[in-house]
């Protein structure tokens, strides 16, 4: 029995969702029998293929419970205690983890303003200074977001900039790939081309909010890069008893074309709903709709209007810009109803 309303549909994350049938499939065809714990099973082992696959030879996946959990182990794992790192101010780190990188990871974070979400070269300088001073935590990595935060794409070549002028620095490079499917689907390359190939050390690769039910990963590119991560996914609370039931869900996902079709899916709705609403007075989209995340000012009280059938959430209530993500199970049908509602509420305030 249900406990909720089935057809009740929403945009406000991609973590509303339910799980794709295909790994719930995968959960159930991993039950049965025992198998070893702690990663120590043949589905870990498994992932480990999948992943070297997609990011090359060396890679090497630490399955995880979520993408804090991620990110600051992640993290931890590359930097000594005294190591910063500079990043977006609108970065998922600084903005929605709780303030886990500091309190639980004990990193200081050097935020930079970015019109986008994304950082440059230039814009890194801005806080990757003071190297050698003993009064300021030293910036030691960079972490940037694909997509960002704002549905914006770094390209690889963006990104292999950002690795170069790092490492020049002597700062390594961590990429927060909550979305990496919806980039890579965007772009129309495989992960390894704007990861690997663009010189990123370490990555948190994301499946929860492409269909998996709980189950990310954190990717080593560069061996050595990440001392004692073994010790550090266990201190930071994210060491699986279990763990094949996360890496048979990651294994769905990428180890055929899952990933990208649930990525392709949502990106495409998510243009949809530009193309039914550009243009409709009132509507003022404030980055650009590189993947599957609108974002966009309204008229004062139509969003709570539209809220009324369908939630989402204010990004900036105070210029009225809200959100709108779209996911694998967004359709069409959802799309043009939620445009629908979208162009009378406007039309009402006028």
């Amino acid at each position: 029995m249900s406990l909720h309303d089935i057809a009740r549909r929403g945009f406000a994350s991609d973590n509303y969702s339910g799980v794709h049938p295909e790994i719930l499939d995968a959960i159930a065809a991993a039950n049965g029998g025992h198998q070893s714990a702690y990663g120590n099973d043949v589905y870990t082992a498994r992932l480990q293929e999948v992943v070297k696959g997609h990011f090359g030879p060396d890679a090497e996946a630490w399955p995880m419970f979520n993408g804090t959990g991620a990110n600051v182990t992640a993290l931890q794992s590359v930097l000594p205690r005294w190591g910063a790192v500079v990043c977006a101010k609108t970065a998922h780190i600084n903005v929605d983890e709780g303030g886990a990188p500091e309190r639980v990871g004990g990193l200081k974070l050097y935020t930079v303003e970015t019109p986008d979400g994304k950082l440059t070269p230039e814009l890194i300088d801005r806080e990757a200074w003071g190297f050698g001073d003993e009064h300021r935590a030293q910036p030691l990595a960079v972490s940037i977001t694909q997509s960002t935060e704002l549905g914006t794409l770094y390209t690889p070549a963006e990104i292999k900039a950002i690795c170069e002028h790092a490492h020049s620095l002597g700062m390594v490079v961590h990429v927060d790939g909550a979305r990496l499917s919806n980039a890579a689907a965007a772009l129309g390359v495989g992960f390894a081309a704007f990861t690997t190939d663009a010189g990123v050390d370490i990555l948190s690769l994301g499946g929860t909010k492409n269909g998996a039910l709980g189950a990310e990963a954190i990717v080593v590119l560069r061996p050595g890069v990440a001392q004692g991560l073994a010790y550090a996914r266990k201190y930071t609370m994210q060491l699986a008893s279990k763990m094949r039931f996360v890496s048979a869900q990651l294994i769905a996902l990428y180890e055929g074309d899952v990933w990208l079709r649930n990525a392709s899916h949502a990106n495409a709705m998510a243009a949809r709903l530009r193309s039914a609403l550009e243009g409709v007075p009132g509507v003022e989209f404030s980055q650009p709709t590189q993947s599957n995340g609108l974002f966009v000012r309204l008229p004062a009280g139509v969003a709570d209007a539209v809220r009324e059938h369908y939630f989402f959430y204010d990004w900036d209530a105070a210029t009225c810009e809200v959100r709108w993500m779209c996911t694998f199970d967004t359709d069409a049908d959802d799309i043009d109803a939620f445009a629908g509602l979208v162009k009378d509420a406007c039309a009402a305030t006028s």
